[in-house]
């Protein structure tokens, strides 16, 4: 079924982890290779760091191969537009990773794109690849198997384990994402949930016309196409996938299954 293709709901021409949907029959499929793509690329550019486990006494940049914890001077800026510039030795750059004292970093099996940033309170654990110029703000959880692409927002409480979100995603505030795909652009308002267990424990169907489709999956959340916004204190249910540019309504519960592009779902529909 050509609508449930990862090529139905991104575009992946520019996308840095695009060989994690090669291949695929249905979008979903991508989720069951997560683990085996991070084997194969290399996590991890934070070990010089030497912090594990406990909150960074001091604020950390990584720099050209370097890890300095002095020489130099925030400046500040909008991270996922590029514009976060830090003067290392008289030069400003926006290139530089800056991980906040407070920060915590499980293990060394992370790796951080360029012009990231890691806020206080934030705890990351690999293997996770988070890509270049994203914010991961304070007390966002990635709780490991999650890659991230550039320009995201990772937010304030933000949970998130087992998914993948590709450019220009944002997951502001209070969201929790598990075993799901963002897709670019898309964006998840306050409160919003990605449900991936179903109270029932059995695998996760898709119903498309007459047929049930098995995903295979105990644990599945949502896929949200190119350009999706969801409002705010929405809740997707297990299995729920959004074709591009669908938008959710505050305070919806989103029947899992397929939901066509552009669709618009609303509470109580």
């Amino acid at each position: 079924m050509d609508e449930l293709k990862p090529e139905a709901f991104f575009d992946l021409q520019s996308c840095d982890c695009r060989d994690l949907f090669s291949g695929c029959d249905y979008v979903w499929q991508a989720l069951g290779r997560i683990s085996a793509y991070l084997e194969k690329n290399p996590t991890g550019n934070v070990a010089g760091v030497g912090t594990f486990c406990e909150p960074l006494p001091r604020t950390t940049v990584l720099w050209k191969g370097e890890v300095l914890r002095e020489g130099f001077k925030l400046l500040g800026g909008d991270v996922t537009k590029g514009t976060f510039r830090v003067k290392i030795d008289g030069e400003e750059t926006t290139e530089a990773v800056v991980l906040f004292a407070g920060a915590v970093l499980w293990d060394d099996r992370i790796r951080l794109g360029p012009g990231t940033v890691v806020e206080p309170g934030a705890l990351i654990k690999g293997p996770a690849i988070i890509g270049s110029r994203t914010e991961i703000r304070q007390g966002a959880y990635l709780r490991g198997k999650c890659i991230v692409g550039n320009r995201c927002v990772v937010g304030h409480t933000t949970e998130m384990k087992s998914s993948i979100m590709l450019d220009g995603a944002k997951a502001g505030h209070f969201a929790y994402i598990g075993d799901s795909i963002l897709g670019g652009g898309s964006n998840l308002g306050a409160g919003t949930k990605l449900a991936n267990l179903k109270i029932i424990g059995d695998n996760i169907k898709i119903r498309m016309g007459s047929e049930n489709i098995d995903t295979g999956l105990r644990k599945f959340g949502a896929i949200l196409g190119d350009g999706v916004e969801i409002g705010c204190n929405a809740v997707t249910n297990p299995g729920t996938l959004l074709g591009k540019k669908a938008m959710v309504f505050p305070v919806t519960s989103v029947p899992g299954g397929y939901h066509k592009p552009n669709s618009l779902l609303r509470p109580g529909r």
